[in-house]
C-alpha cells in the first residue's frame, strides 16, 4: 500500500473561532470517509510552521488520494500539497542497488 503525506494550511476565513475548528475538521473526515472509501487515514498532526495540518495516508488508488485532498480544499477551506512518501528503510534499498 503506498504512503502519502498531505499537508494542509487553513484558510483564515475558514472559521471564526477556533474552537469551530472541531466542527469543520468533523465534516471533512466524514466527506472523506463517504467519498474515499480506499484512503486509509493513519495519523494526523497540527503542527506550527508553513502548514497547520499534516496527514499521513495510505491507498492503492491515487486518485483517492487526490480525490481527498480536494475534499480538504473544499470543505476544510484550505490549501493542499501532496506527496508521495517512501519509508526510509525501503528508500535505502532502492538506492543501494
Amino acid at each position: 500500500m503506498a504512503t502519502y503525506i498531505i499537508l494542509s494550511r487553513v484558510s483564515p476565513t475558514a472559521f471564526q473561532e477556533p474552537k469551530d475548528f472541531t466542527k469543520l475538521a468533523k465534516s471533512v473526515a466524514e466527506h472523506i470517509k463517504k467519498d474515499c472509501p480506499e484512503v486509509r487515514w493513519k495519523h494526523s498532526f497540527a503542527t506550527l510552521g508553513r502548514f497547520d495540518v499534516v496527514d499521513i495516508v495510505e491507498s492503492e488508488n491515487p486518485h483517492q488520494v487526490a480525490k481527498a485532498a480536494m475534499i480538504i480544499r473544499a470543505y476544510g477551506k484550505s490549501e493542499t500539497e501532496t506527496m508521495s512518501a517512501t519509508p526510509w528503510e525501503d528508500f535505502l534499498k532502492i538506492v543501494a542497488t
